[in-house]
């Protein structure tokens, strides 16, 4: 076992290991390393913790319990390792070393070069998964006449896209340099850049003097958008795979890729082609149906299509990205499994948890499921205003506990934690978020809250 400097490895409790077959050695008493998170996170790790812990010894008795292990990051992290350590080596570690965690909300620094620390997270673990799943508690309120309708798993591409962070600030030398070799390369494509001017190519013959003597005088930020047929196909084998195990019936691809041809639009490509290549016995996919359309008929296609699933296999399709956001909305039963990019597995995460009570009750996991690794998080933020008033909605990271429950195997404990949540919103005796959009609501503090999901379970 590793030796760190400033974590404690419970003394009762084992690690969980990763089996040759990619499943999860899940031993009684796994040592699961948490971070409690910064502001509010103090808070909901409280009541979070408790409702597990009951979870699991009502499910289980005493034969199975959690060995939590602290592990610091964000502003406790400052405090402990010193203040430019925002996300400790030995942190990353014990993650890695224990391949399971949980974590609050964290605090990343304004400017001075800080990665996001949520980001930092997912991308030295390689955690390309995000996952959010989102579905609705009978008596939440929400802004929709029909959230019961929305039931839906997105599977968001945790690595790529332009969170990346590949970008240079506009006037410096590092973007100068990018813009120039564009304009060597391709001069049409540089033409495309526009910056004030009619003609880009011309502002910068125009101005050739100015930025050889080393005056900022384009003032243009440059972002790189990597996405790889290697982490495209990793991402959408993992939502079909999850489509078959939890016997959902359709994957849909949401891309923009009627715009950005060679990223998006070959993750859509690539996606179709994985599932037909590896898949084939329990796929169908809108790209065979388009091909058996140009041969033989839309008529011939539909009647293909409608014999593929009525043999129970799963319909992979796809969706240009500003349509999803509204078909979510307005057709929201038209969508099981939705695999995308980063940017728009974002927008739509908290688009869809809005439907159903907002991001104060929505779950989150990061996922490798080659190498084992996963961290579960409460999805919001910090909210530093409510931070230690014992006010806000724990629900987002009891869900995420729920979810790495499962993800543990431990379904009976996971179940629990599902009755008690939906057993204390029915009781109307919930947080501020809840009680002031519920008639005769009872407002109660978080760590009532938690007590509530505790006696309903």
């Amino acid at each position: 076992m590793a030796t760190y400097h400033h974590i404690q490895v419970p003394a009762q409790g084992h690690p969980i290991t990763m089996g040759s077959n990619h499943t999860l050695n899940v031993p009684d008493y796994p040592i699961i390393p948490f971070i409690e998170g910064d502001g509010t996170g103090r808070d909901i790790w409280k009541a979070c913790v408790r409702v597990l812990d009951a979870s699991v010894e009502k499910a289980y008795g005493n034969k199975r319990k959690i060995a939590w292990m602290e592990v610091f990051a964000g502003e406790k992290a400052t405090k402990i390792y010193g203040e430019h350590s925002w996300l400790p080596q030995e942190t990353v570690e014990a993650f890695r070393t224990f391949l399971v965690g949980i974590k609050g909300p964290l605090t990343t620094p304004i400017g001075g070069g800080i990665r996001s620390l949520n980001v930092a997270l997912r991308q030295d673990l390689d955690l390309y998964v995000c996952l959010r799943p989102v579905k609705y508690y009978a008596g939440t309120p929400s802004p929709v006449k029909r959230p019961e309708a929305v039931d839906m798993v997105i599977f968001r591409e945790n690595t790529e896209d332009i969170y990346a962070g590949i970008e240079w600030a506009a006037g410096t030398p590092d973007a100068h340099r990018i813009l120039e070799f564009l304009h060597a390369e391709n001069p049409n494509l540089f033409g495309k850049i526009r910056f004030g001017t009619e003609h880009a190519v011309a502002e910068w013959n125009h101005n050739a003097k100015l930025a050889a003597a080393g005056e900022s005088w384009l003032q243009v930020g440059v972002g790189i958008k990597p996405v790889s047929k290697l982490g495209s196909e990793r991402l959408i084998r993992s939502a079909i795979q999850y489509a078959l195990v939890n016997k959902r019936k359709s994957v849909t691809i949401v891309h923009k890729g009627n715009i950005m041809k060679f990223t998006e639009g070959a993750f859509r490509d690539w996606s179709y082609a994985l599932a037909e290549r590896e898949f084939p016995d329990q796929c169908y996919t809108w790209s065979q149906w388009e091909r058996t359309k140009k041969l033989a008929g839309e008529e011939i296609a539909n009647a293909e299509q409608k014999a593929a699933l009525a043999q129970g296999k799963i319909l992979i399709k796809d969706a240009i990205a500003d349509i999803a956001l509204q078909q979510v909305l307005t057709r929201p039963e038209e969508f099981d499994v939705i695999a995308t990019l980063n940017l728009n597995g974002d927008y739509l995460s908290d688009a869809l948890a809005a439907q159903v009570g907002g991001i104060g009750i929505a779950p989150g996991g990061n996922l490798n499921y080659v190498s084992g690794h996963a961290i579960f998080e409460a999805t919001h933020g910090t909210a530093p205003k409510y931070a230690d008033l014992d006010k806000v909605n724990p629900g987002s990271m009891i869900l995420s506990g729920e979810m790495m429950l499962r993800h543990l195997g431990w379904d009976k404990a996971a179940d629990f934690v599902n009755k008690g949540l939906a057993g204390a919103i029915t009781s109307r005796r919930v947080t501020y978020d809840f009680a002031r959009q519920m008639d005769n609501a009872t407002e109660i503090h978080c760590s009532e809250f938690g007590s509530n999901i505790i006696d309903h379970m």
